[in-house]
C-alpha cells in the first residue's frame, strides 16, 4: 500500500472532517513546535502511519489526507512535541496519545494505567517516555450525512416548556417497553413506549445527563466502581459510545430525529468547567498535553491547577482559543446534532474573567452573537466551587438557571 502523505489543507474547521475528496484535520496549540497525526489500523490497535502535520495558520495546525489514504472509520490520535516545563505550564509530552479535542466519534476503551501521566510517577518535573497508545480511545473520521427527512425541532416556547431530566442508560436500562438489545442506548429513548409515556406526562423538553464522552476518575476505578453520571468528559464534541449499539454519531440522531417527529425538544446538560484530565496527578489525555497553558486556568505556581470546578481543573475561559472551540462545539451539536438547547453545568465558569465572574463575558458575548445558538434553550447551574461562586439571578437576559430558592 502507498504511504499515506498530507497535503497543507485548511485551518477550519477544527476536528477531523471529512469533505468527500479527502479528510481535512486541525487543532490548536499556540506553544507546540510540531503536532504528529497517527493513524491506525482498523482494530485500532497499531499505529500504520505517524505524520507531522505540514501547515501552520496563526495557531492552527493542519493537514488533509487524500481520500485513497483513508475516509470515514479511519481511526486516529495526535502526538505533540514541545517544551516539559511545569513551571512555565508546559507539559508536551510525544510519549502520550492524545484525544482530538474535536474528535466528533471515539472508538476504542480508555483504560487507567500509570502510562497515562505525563510525568514520571512522584517526579513532576520529570516526563515520562512510557507509550500510552494502548489505554487511549482513537478518534474516528465520521462521514455526519444523514436524512432528516421533513422533521424539525418543535421549537416549545418557554412559557410551554415541562422539562424532563433522565439519564440515557437509567431510564431505558430496564424499562419494559424498550427491546433488550436497545437497553441502556440512544435508541431506547426513540421507541413508541418511552415516547408515549412522555406524551402522556405532558413533557415537552427532555433534559439529558452528560452524553459527551466521559471517563471515570481513577480513585473511583481503584475502588473498583464507576462514574455513572458523566460528569468527566474527555470529548466534548462525541457522543458517549457506551451508549451506543455500534454508531454513536448516528443514533444519536436517530434519537433525535424520533423525539423531534413526536414533538419532544432535546436539551443536553454539557460540561465546559473541567475535564477528565484532573489536576498536576492526572492524565496527559487532551487539552493538557495540547497546550495546558492555555486550555486550563493555572495559579502563579503554574505548575498546579486553578480547581473553581472542585474536579481539579478549570477551563479557562479568558482565552479566546478557548471560548471559540466551546462556541464550536455547541454549534456542532445544535446544527449537526440538532439539539434544542444545553444545560451548562457549573456554568459560572463560563463568565469567569481575570477578575471574576462576569455576565458580560466574551463567551456570553460569543453565544448572543451567533445565529445558530443565539435563540436556543439556555439554562445554567448557577454557581461553581470557585470565589463568588454562587450567581443565581445574575446570568445575561435571555438565560434560564436552575433555581434553588424556587
Amino acid at each position: 500500500p502507498a504511504v499515506p502523505r498530507l497535503e497543507a489543507g485548511s485551518p477550519q474547521p477544527l476536528g477531523a472532517n471529512w469533505t468527500g475528496r479527502g479528510t481535512n484535520f486541525a487543532v490548536f496549540s499556540a506553544h507546540a513546535e510540531q503536532v504528529d497525526l497517527c493513524l491506525f489500523d482498523a482494530t485500532g490497535r497499531d499505529e500504520i502511519a505517524r505524520l507531522a502535520l505540514p501547515a501552520r495558520t496563526g495557531d492552527i495546525w493542519h493537514g488533509f489526507l487524500p481520500a485513497r489514504f483513508g475516509g470515514p472509520g479511519l481511526q486516529y490520535g495526535y502526538r505533540v512535541h514541545g517544551p516539559y516545563e511545569p513551571a512555565r505550564g508546559h507539559r508536551f509530552n510525544p510519549a502520550k496519545l492524545l484525544v482530538d479535542p474535536c474528535a466528533q466519534a471515539l472508538r476504542g476503551e480508555f483504560r487507567w494505567h500509570p502510562a497515562l501521566h505525563g510525568a514520571v510517577w512522584g517526579r513532576d518535573g520529570v516526563p515520562s517516555h512510557e507509550d500510552s497508545a494502548p489505554y487511549v480511545p482513537r478518534g474516528e473520521v465520521v462521514d455526519g450525512s444523514f436524512d432528516w427527512g421533513k422533521v424539525r425541532s418543535p421549537n416549545v416556547p418557554w412559557r410551554d416548556t415541562i422539562v424532563y431530566e433522565l439519564h440515557v442508560k437509567g431510564f431505558t436500562q430496564l424499562h419494559p417497553g424498550v427491546p433488550p438489545e436497545l437497553r441502556g442506548k440512544y435508541l431506547g429513548l426513540a421507541q413508541p413506549a418511552v415516547i408515549d409515556w412522555f406524551k402522556r406526562l405532558g413533557v415537552t423538553t427532555l433534559e439529558l445527563m452528560p452524553v459527551q464522552a466521559f471517563v471515570s476518575e481513577q480513585f473511583l476505578h481503584d475502588r473498583g466502581l464507576a462514574n455513572y453520571w458523566g460528569y468527566n468528559p474527555l470529548a466534548w464534541f462525541a457522543p458517549e459510545p457506551r451508549y451506543a449499539v455500534d454508531d454513536a454519531v448516528a443514533e444519536f440522531k436517530q434519537m433525535v430525529k424520533a423525539l423531534h417527529a413526536a414533538g419532544l425538544e432535546v436539551v443536553l446538560d454539557v460540561v465546559f468547567n473541567h475535564t477528565a484530565e484532573g489536576n498536576e496527578h492526572g492524565p496527559t489525555v487532551g487539552l493538557r498535553g495540547f497546550d495546558n497553558s492555555v486550555y486550563y486556568r493555572l495559579p502563579p505556581q503554574r505548575n498546579h491547577y486553578v480547581n473553581h470546578s472542585g474536579c481539579g481543573n478549570t477551563i479557562n475561559f479568558d482565552e479566546p482559543a478557548v471560548r471559540a472551540m466551546v462556541v464550536d462545539c455547541l454549534r456542532y451539536w445544535a446544527t449537526e446534532m440538532r439539539v434544542d438547547g444545553f444545560r451548562f453545568d457549573l456554568a459560572p465558569v463560563l463568565g469567569r474573567t481575570a477578575s471574576g465572574f462576569d455576565r458580560d463575558s466574551p463567551f456570553f458575548a460569543a453565544l448572543r452573537a451567533d445565529p445558530a445558538l443565539a435563540y436556543l434553550k439556555m439554562i445554567a447551574e448557577p454557581w461553581d466551587v470557585g470565589p463568588g461562586g454562587y450567581q443565581l439571578g445574575h446570568f445575561p437576559s435571555g438565560w434560564s438557571e436552575w433555581n434553588d430558592r424556587y
